[in-house]
């Protein structure tokens, strides 16, 4: 019986992508922080001149999608993390932006083989939403570790 499991260690050759949101950048600026310190952490290089990560910026959660889509099938990345808010307002944007975002990024891994990190926080508060992103816990850095364990379990998955 074989036994797969992701590891936290040996990061040198991982090249991760990270698409983040720029709507609510108070939130997803502090996610991104997060996620960067705990690749940093793990061995992971992400100064500027980092051959290992890139990150794309797109205007809100709802394009992310697309741009993961064109960073996974590009072949150049092991991994890609999302990083998003979106918070519950008083019209159904929010259960639209949420549904295609969560099915957007769920298609790209399916499609390209490439897993993707669902990192939008979906809220029904910017309280709620700060709170996860640094005020109680900064749940970007388990995007990064979950980045870093799927990213070394799929290249432990013989084809």
């Amino acid at each position: 019986m074989a036994i797969f499991e992701g590891r936290f260690t040996d990061t040198a050759g991982l090249r991760i992508a990270v698409v983040v949101a720029r709507f609510n950048d108070l939130v997803t600026g502090k996610l991104l922080s997060g996620c960067l310190d705990c690749l940093l952490r793990h061995g992971v290089d992400t100064s500027d001149a980092s051959a290992q990560l890139d990150v794309a910026w797109v205007p809100g959660s709802f394009e992310i999608p697309l741009v993961a889509q064109r960073l996974a099938a590009s072949g150049r990345y092991q991994v890609v993390i999302t990083l998003g808010a979106v918070i519950r307002g008083d019209t159904p944007h929010f259960d639209v932006v949420v549904n295609e975002v969560s099915k957007g990024v769920a298609a790209v891994a399916r499609d390209t083989g490439v897993p993707v990190i669902f990192g939008v926080l979906t809220t029904d508060t910017l309280q709620q939403a700060l709170e996860r992103a640094g005020i109680k816990s900064n749940l970007g850095w388990n995007y990064g570790l979950q980045a870093l364990e799927m990213g070394s379990l799929m290249a432990a998955i013989p084809d």
